[in-house]
């Protein structure tokens, strides 16, 4: 299937490890032209010189802290003199913790700045350029949205989740579209740390149909195809790529 993105361009947040790692270099398979944001430059060093060694366009790389107050605007501005227009924004940058009953303000605020308000902010200043073109994709990491324990993560990813849908309607009269991908249990660092040795294989003989953890290049699969023309018509969703763990009710 020709995904129909050669050409366009992507701002990725996160993108130096994990999920945002595999999506950029998806992306950049697909013959996209990579903004890729990450605090630590040697890891985006890497990466860079990985699209490079695939045949993917050069991308643009920029160490910069996500979570700062000028964080959004630096990106914004950045990305504009670099590259000009952004057709593909992916808002992946996060990271969740456990968090006590009674946490403080400055838990809670930091776990929504870098996993919502950040994501928010960005996403308004690249809005109005897709609004001008009529044309765009905006796609947020979702997470876990029903923990047995409290998580300042979790509330800000949910916060996340019902910005977008609202967000997906207002959009779409200028084809734009709005999406979450709600990310299963992957075999990334973080993960791994989590359910060592056999505890991995427990979990995933009980829970998930699949069988086993999935690997970031499934999500950047699933980023590839949202942002792709041929889910134009796919909007205000948030997907699961989780082999089959999680259960609805209907």
């Amino acid at each position: 299937m020709d995904l129909q993105l050669h050409g366009k361009t992507a701002i990725v947040t996160g993108a130096s490890m994990g999920l945002g790692r595999a999506t950029s270099k998806a992306l950049a398979a697909e013959g996209v032209k990579v903004f890729a944001v990450s605090r630590t430059q040697a890891l985006l060093d890497s990466l860079a010189d990985e699209i490079r060694a695939a045949g993917g366009p050069e991308p643009v790389c920029l160490a910069c802290d996500f979570v700062a107050t000028d964080g959004p605007d630096r990106i914004a501005f950045e990305a504009a003199k670099a590259i000009g227009g952004i057709d593909i924004l992916v808002n992946n940058a996060g990271g969740s913790r456990p968090t006590a009953w009674n946490a403080t303000e400055a838990d809670w605020n930091e776990g929504h700045t870098l996993n919502f308000t950040r994501h928010r902010q960005l996403t308004q200043l690249m809005l109005p350029q897709m609004m001008e073109r009529r044309s765009g994709r905006v796609i947020s990491m979702s997470g876990s949205l029903e923990l047995k324990q409290v998580n300042t993560a979790a509330a800000a990813k949910a916060a996340l989740v019902v910005w977008s849908k609202g967000l997906s309607h207002e959009m779409g009269r200028y084809g734009i579209t709005v999406n979450c991908i709600e990310p299963g249990l992957i075999d990334t660092q973080q993960i791994r740390q989590l359910f060592p040795g056999e505890a991995r294989w427990n979990y995933a003989d009980q829970h998930i149909a699949m069988g086993d953890f999935g690997e970031p290049e499934d999500v950047a699969a699933a980023v590839a195809f949202l942002a792709s023309g041929s889910a134009r018509y796919i909007t205000g969703i948030t997907l699961g790529v989780d082999g089959g763990m999680r259960y609805r009710s209907f």
